[in-house]
């Protein structure tokens, strides 16, 4: 009974077409129709010469190195960068760099040491694998993000590795036959490889390591990873519906520019503009927020959108207004959330460590640089930041329109759910919405608190998606949140890997001020797998200018003998900078009970923080905060 009340819970969440086509699709790869449509090695064919490549109308943010006018600024760090690289050591997830390996491959897991059989039909290939471990641990070489180390080092410092990257690009093909192995896995993953290459063979378009060798042999493979991308894209416009497919379409509408003589290349191209306007508009919401509820998911769309304005433009095309629209709303919204010290957000939602183009040096959790980049090719100045390389990469030269930098006092994205105070000295971050779209994590009414650009009480972010499930259920549960528990309970009921059973379907919130406040109320409907009708209210008031909260939970219809659990996440190393008081609905004063927990600010690494909870089998919790 309780089986198919989820399967019902499953189909009402994400709809009859999602559930329809996961059971086609998984038909198809079990009966091996699908491996059919994706052919093993196909015979290699050559579409244009490198010289009539050369001569393509399309224009690329730049021709080639020559045209980048950057200025040069050579490092300490680009040259450690440089040397890591070329002794075998790869950076991870913008987390940590890979120790180097004597016999290096493309489809062995440095964290497991898995090793992934290349023979075998990427359909045969499982997603997730104990024995395994974490496939994107894989992924994340073969992306080739880590190029722009590399091609950066070479514009600051005047020399050429392109022959390096050629032979890497070369390696990687001999490695991973056509539509096999780990790396044909994932359609995004391939469509990140094209647009890493894509930049690379531009910027050495001249250098002698682009030869006519090495080029055929790429044409090849690109044509044969945008066949699959177009011939599954269906996957990630219904089964997953998030970045994946803006990932995807853009790849497909850049394939067919790119490559206007590739077989399907006008299909690609006119499918790819088209999907591309239609994700962006489903995908992130009329007030500026995106489907995915996290902030570094929301930062790929933002680099994506980069992509394809400035491309597009370049090349006399345009997308439709709901894309601009979108994009300008993004911005304010991201731009809203940024703490103004250190350009870093909150650590909200799913991190899973992607930064697709690295053109800076900043800080991986500084979104200021890709910030810029967007605001530049839509002619906005905003984001104060002394180092804008990455809109200095994209060659954007646009008049600027306005100007625009978030204001202090509160603000509102009441789509998504995110409620905001700026102080000088302050951020306060809240969550509280109801979802129309999948939630990754159970963490409504949780507060974000910053301080002097530090977040003392913060997410404890993702970790990984591939572990042992009660560390899963810890990151993307309640417990790791600033919020409410009942006894051991999460807000939703926790299922396989990336699924959640009874959303969160009915919430509000509302802003006040006084002279002396910023009061916040929010109510959702929750625990609904606990007891049908219950309820939980936050009322947060945030003294003005004084570092100051006091947040009141209340939880309705619980039943009787669940205590509530009001969590807190102190941040590894601040434990002394955070002073909390609670009382219960009695007016008693409740005790915090202090236990080691974790945070996760990059993802595969985790480290001990101080967890304190009040509990109390009253109604109510009321808690003060001052930090100082």
């Amino acid at each position: 009974m309780q089986k198919a009340k989820r399967i019902l819970d499953l189909v009402r969440n994400m709809g009859p077409r999602y559930v329809a086509f996961r059971a086609l699709h998984e038909f198809m790869r079990r009966s091996g129709l699908l491996k059919r449509r994706f052919p093993q090695n196909p015979p290699f064919q050559q579409f244009i010469t490198l010289d009539q490549w050369k001569d393509k109308n399309a224009k690329f943010f730049f021709n080639s190195r020559a045209d980048i006018t950057l200025k040069k600024a050579p490092s300490e760090l680009l040259s450690k960068r440089l040397a890591d690289l070329l002794a075998g050591r790869i950076p991870m997830f913008s987390s940590f760099v890979s120790e180097p390996n004597a016999n290096p491959d493309w489809v062995t897991n440095p964290d497991s040491g898995y090793r992934y059989d290349a023979r075998k039909h990427w359909t045969e290939i499982p997603d997730y694998s104990a024995e395994a471990g974490d496939i994107k641990y894989v992924w994340e070489r073969s992306r080739f993000s880590w190029i722009y180390d590399i091609i950066r080092y070479d514009h600051h410092f005047g020399e050429n590795h392109g022959a390096y990257i050629f032979n890497e690009i070369d390696s990687w093909i001999d490695s991973n036959g056509i539509n096999c192995g780990p790396n044909y896995r994932c359609s995004q993953e391939m469509s990140i490889r094209l647009l890493n290459w894509l930049f690379a063979l531009h910027f050495y378009s001249n250098s002698p390591a682009l030869t006519e060798g090495i080029f055929n042999k790429m044409q090849h493979v690109i044509y044969w990873h945008l066949h699959h991308i177009y011939n599954n894209i269906n996957f990630s416009r219904i089964a997953v519906r998030n970045n994946h497919a803006i990932t995807e379409t853009l790849m497909l509408y850049l394939g067919g520019l790119f490559f206007p003589s590739m077989p399907g290349a006008g299909v690609w191209k006119q499918k790819g503009k088209q999907w591309f306007e239609e994700e962006i508009a489903y995908q992130i919401y009329e007030d500026g927020t995106f489907l995915q509820y996290s902030m570094n998911y929301h930062r790929i769309v933002i680099q994506l959108l980069t992509w394809a304005i400035a491309l597009s433009e370049n090349n006399d095309e345009r997308f439709n207004e709901t894309v601009y629209d979108r994009a300008r709303k993004s911005l304010t919204f991201l731009g809203t959330c940024t703490n103004d010290v250190n350009g870093w957000l909150p650590n909200y939602g799913a991190n899973d460590g992607a930064l697709f183009f690295p053109l800076s040096s900043n800080h991986y959790r500084d979104y200021r640089p890709q910030l810029n980049a967007l605001a530049a090719a839509l002619g906005i100045r905003s984001f104060d930041n002394p180092n804008n390389e990455d809109a200095a990469w994209y060659n954007i030269s646009k008049d600027i329109k306005h100007s625009w930098d978030p204001a202090n006092g509160t603000h509102e994205f009441p789509v998504g759910g995110y409620y905001i105070i700026r102080e000088s000295e302050t951020l306060t971050f809240i969550k509280c919405g109801a979802y129309k779209d999948r939630p990754s994590q159970a963490d409504a009414l949780h507060i974000d608190i910053w301080h002097r650009g530090e977040n003392i009480i913060p997410d404890a972010g993702s970790y990984k998606y591939n572990t042992d499930s009660e560390i899963i259920r810890y990151f993307s549960g309640t417990r790791s949140h600033n919020t409410v528990m009942l006894g051991n309970n999460d807000q939703m009921l926790k299922g396989g890997r990336f699924i959640w059973y009874h959303w969160i379907q009915k919430a509000a919130a509302r802003f006040a001020e006084t002279a002396d406040s910023y009061e916040f109320t929010g109510t959702i409907h929750a625990f609904g797998h606990v007891a049908p009708g219950m309820a939980h209210t936050r009322r947060i008031v945030k003294q003005k200018d004084r570092a100051v909260w006091k947040v009141i939970d209340t939880v309705e219809n619980a039943p009787a003998g669940i205590p509530v659990i009001q969590l807190w996440h102190i941040a590894p190393g601040h434990s002394g900078k955070a002073k909390l008081t609670a009382t219960d609905a009695r007016g008693t004063d409740l005790a915090p009970a202090t236990t080691t927990g974790y945070t996760s600010s990059l993802y595969g690494q985790k480290e001990e923080s101080t967890e304190l909870s009040f509990l109390t089998n009253t109604s109510t919790v009321t808690t003060v905060i001052s930090i100082g």
